[in-house]
């Protein structure tokens, strides 16, 4: 018998198998319908929340009663057994109006055998991966085969079947046959398109979608023996029995959500983004039939399929193609400067999934088009995008935008060049050397048109060195905070009342006596007293945090601190004790009706002398600390045996190896046999049911975040942060970070140096990405913070270093990418300027809509696209670009 593999295991294994499935996947392949009801079940089964030990080696384990095993797979509510008896040669007819990432998701072959294996159940829905574009990339997963009902007039019988529209005319021919019991050469087949005879289907070779045959559509069975003289009509036969057709409930005669995305980076992160990934699909299902039809008109004004959170990469796309001088470009012959053997590039592909994207974009009519292949392509060569989960606009630009370099840098062989040291020579004359190496080793219409370069200026403290470097840039990312001080929240326990958090402002580059001493400050703090700081994880103290240096900044937004005021004691003779709270609570892992001891709130944490403290002492600190969280304050418990008679808690002694020794009423006077060599003693504080009524606990159920993102209730414009505002942050002079120090060639030293931007050389398209998301351990929080940027005339006049540059410097703003709620369930859109038109409309996936000007601004701006404004001295003129030389000559 296999063992049975944890949640963990089996997560990882199914996202290693997906994404090598995703990687090797071709015309041909057999994906597998499951229904998104169990698929759900199971990623909740295999994301929960694991045993985690702390650094005290305590264990606990935070998984909830609904994240059992699921059960065998049950695929029958996917099943339509009224029509699947009548149609021929297929097992099971599904529902007409599924929707991927809604209904059902597709699994690879080798996912949905693992599974299968695991599970069981089924019935079983394979369906195969079809070429279904002009290039042989185009791949979709053919969820609703072609469904024709086969019409034998002579012998007055009729047949659905299903059958693929890459299948071939001899292939309907022959199952025809089959179906009404006739002889190849007995029979011929008609187009029978609106129920006349449209045209003789002769050629065996031709396949059904080359053919032109449409879903639902009747075809003519034709016995050629028999006499054909009064048996049809000219128009054939002219009614139908619809009590044999498979009617769709929505009135469509087709589905086009049947493109397949991987499942595995929904494996990658414990927060999964289904409910996302649902929404985008209703939203998918209603836009799309309202832009279906819709005459050609202006073109550019064609969305993009939502292929299940793919928003990210829908709302990038368009801003690129929408760059006018791309859209030029890539509807010329771009494919003579493709460097097929480039090692840092993806041999061409990348370009050539990204130019049929774009020519099918601006092709005439509305009917979205579908980035299918561009990102079967772009999971190929970056992985991190594969799957369908939530991700981030700007690092998608930042990798495509790299990848379209190396796939059309027209140097095919890079030289080797050594930069020289400025030696006190001119900034002008150093930076056009730098950008001539520059432009001898990446010359691409990438450079041509979104590439700058920056002065960089590094100051050595000690020897007062300057370096001066000119790097080039395809983007600036400007922070929203100026601030050089920090907002930092930590929950105190002051003993006088209940934990509450407290929020404390310190410098950003400040160390952790600067944190202990605001909070020193805030909480008032007497003689005799100190602030002992610590990081919880779980329901224990991770570390405590009693190194003064220690920088702030390793202290993560996500991390959760808690504040003891102690007693300054020796530290020689004294340990720490954390009383960790435990309750009962139902044993999960099997049916029986036991129960387990499961930790609960923030531990609280005292100061003893290692040798002489009593148990009866530790029951009058659990007193002491939680008394002012009693519900009724007349108590007062002045001996361990009042204490116990009135609230029953016990408390147990974590030994080593994880054996617990309790601590009873009669052993009072007994000192704690604390171990040696410990940095702090664990103490189960176990509560009865009557402690836990007569107690408040709230206050401790939950740490706050050490920086706690929420969106605003409403966005507010009361003070908004300027872009220039923003522009200075960025190119202010500051301190290297400690982890960054600069080797300073005459000190000969790593010196942490002072750092100075400017802006040297602008590009004629300006990409500025404001910085809204900041990294922790795990996650992303986002600033809702509103960025009043310009539209018009965003003048960079002061920020350019290289006063002699003729270039104009002012910029008129195009597109924006932008970002609507949390980074995990958030919405990507883009806010596009036809410049044909001189008009905004906004691009929601496969909804493209008018908009006014004064709509553009907002709180969700995450990306902005500004191009320079034309005049005689830039390198646009007339609305033609020079490819080749505009690099050389700004």
């Amino acid at each position: 018998m296999v063992p049975e593999l944890s949640p963990e295991e089996e997560r990882l294994l199914i996202r290693d198998i997906s994404v090598a499935a995703e990687a090797d996947s071709k015309e041909g392949d057999t994906f597998f319908l499951i229904t998104h009801r169990w698929w759900q079940n199971w990623l909740d089964y295999v994301n929960q929340e694991v045993p985690v030990a702390s650094a005290n080696g305590f264990h606990e384990n935070a998984a909830s009663s609904s994240n059992r095993r699921p059960q065998a797979i049950d695929n029958t509510d996917l099943i339509n057994d009224a029509t699947s008896e009548e149609v021929s040669n297929v097992e099971m007819e599904l529902h007409d109006t599924l929707v991927e990432g809604r209904d059902y998701i597709l699994l690879p072959q080798p996912v949905w055998e693992k599974l299968h294996g695991w599970y069981g159940g089924g019935p079983l829905l394979p369906r195969k991966a079809i070429n279904n574009g002009l290039s042989q990339t185009d791949l979709a997963i053919e969820v609703y085969p072609l469904r024709l009902q086969l019409i034998l007039i002579q012998q007055g019988e009729r047949a659905i079947v299903r059958i693929s529209k890459k299948d071939t005319v001899g292939d309907l021919h022959r199952k025809a046959c089959d179906v009404f019991e006739l002889a190849l050469d007995q029979v011929c087949i008609w187009d029978y398109f609106g129920q006349q005879k449209h045209s003789l289907m002769d050629n065996m070779d031709k396949t059904l979608d080359d053919a032109n045959i449409q879903m639902d559509q009747d075809i003519l069975v034709e016995i050629i023996s028999d006499s054909m003289d009064g048996s049809l009509q000219e128009n054939g036969y002219a009614e139908r029995d619809s009590s044999s057709m498979l009617i769709d409930a929505s009135g469509t005669t087709e589905n086009t959500s049947n493109y397949y995305t991987s499942p595995s980076s929904e494996l990658d992160n414990n927060n999964t983004a289904t409910t996302a990934t649902a929404n985008n699909n209703s939203m998918y299902a209603t836009n799309h039939i309202a832009t279906r039809g819709v005459g050609a008109g202006p073109v550019g004004l064609t969305g993009l399929l939502n292929l299940g959170n793919t928003c990210f990469m829908n709302s990038a796309i368009q801003c690129l193609v929408h760059t006018p001088e791309f859209a030029r470009y890539f509807r010329e012959d771009y494919h003579r400067e493709i460097n097929w053997q480039n090692p840092l590039g993806m041999v061409g592909e990348l370009a050539l999934a990204f130019g049929e994207l774009l020519r099918k974009l601006w092709a005439p009519g509305r009917t979205p088009v579908s980035p299918r292949p561009f990102k079967t392509k772009l999971s190929r060569f970056a992985p991190q995008f594969s799957g369908y989960s939530q991700h981030d606009s700007q690092e998608l630009l930042a990798f495509l935008l790299d990848g379209l370099h190396e796939d059309l840098n027209r140097v095919k062989h890079r030289p080797y060049i050594k930069t020289r040291d400025a030696d006190g020579r001119p900034d002008e004359e150093v930076a056009d050397e730098y950008w001539a190496n520059h432009i001898a080793r990446n010359n691409s219409i990438i450079v041509d048109v979104c590439q700058g370069q920056f002065k960089s200026t590094l100051v050595c403290p000690v020897c007062e060195k300057v370096s001066v470097t000119f790097d080039p840039f395809m983007y600036l990312s400007l922070p929203l905070q100026s601030a050089s001080s920090r907002s930092m929240t930590v929950l105190v326990f002051s003993g006088i009342s209940p934990p509450s958090p407290v929020t404390v402002s310190v410098p950003k580059q400040g160390r952790c006596r600067d944190l202990i001493q605001a909070l020193s400050n805030s909480c008032s703090v007497k003689s005799g007293e100190r602030i002992l700081l610590a990081e919880v994880r779980g329901h224990s103290v991770y570390q405590f945090l009693e190194d003064p240096v220690l920088l702030l900044s390793t202290i993560k937004d996500d991390d959760h601190l808690v504040a003891y005021k102690v007693p300054k004691l020796e530290k020689s003779a004294t340990t720490y004790v954390q009383f960790i709270h435990r309750r009962e609570e139902p044993e999960l892992a099997n049916n029986s009706s036991s129960t387990t001891w499961k930790p609960f709130g923030v531990p609280l944490v005292y100061q003893i002398s290692r040798n002489s403290t009593k148990i009866f002492d530790l029951y009058q600190i659990v007193n002491v600390m939680l008394s002012p969280m009693k519900l009724n304050q007349s108590l007062n418990y002045t001996s361990t045996s009042n204490y116990e008679t009135s609230c029953g808690m016990k408390l147990q002694l974590l030994e080593k190896g994880n054996s617990c020794l309790d601590l009873l009423e009669e052993e009072g006077d007994e000192t704690v046999p604390v171990p040696a060599n410990l940095i702090s003693a664990i103490v189960f504080v176990n509560w009865s049911m009557m402690d836990l009524k007569r107690y408040d606990i709230t206050s401790m159920e939950n740490i706050p975040e050490v920086v706690k993102y929420a969106p605003p209730l409403k966005r507010t414009r009361g003070e908004p942060l300027s872009l220039y505002a923003c522009l200075d942050a960025f190119l202010r002079e500051e301190p290297l970070v400690p982890e960054d120090m600069w080797y300073c060639p005459r000190c000969k030293e790593q010196r942490q140096a002072s750092k100075k931007l400017d802006l040297w050389r602008l590009p004629d398209v300006l990409v500025i990405h404001l910085k809204r998301f900041s990294f922790s351990r795990s996650t992303k929080h986002k600033l809702e913070t509103y960025v009043d940027f310009p539209v018009h005339n965003l003048d960079l006049t002061n920020y350019v270093a290289n006063k002699r540059s003729p270039h104009c410097k002012i910029y008129e703003l195009y597109a924006l990418s932008n970002h609507y709620g949390s980074m995990a369930s958030g919405h990507y859109t883009a806010h596009i300027k036809l410049l044909d038109e001189n008009r905004w409309y906004t691009f929601d996936d496969t909804h493209v809509t008018p908009i006014n000007e004064d709509e553009v601004k907002s709180a969700a701006a995450y990306v902005l696209f500004y191009r320079r404004v034309q005049g005689e001295d830039t390198s646009i003129s007339n609305g033609t670009h020079s490819f080749h030389n505009s690099s050389h000559h700004r």
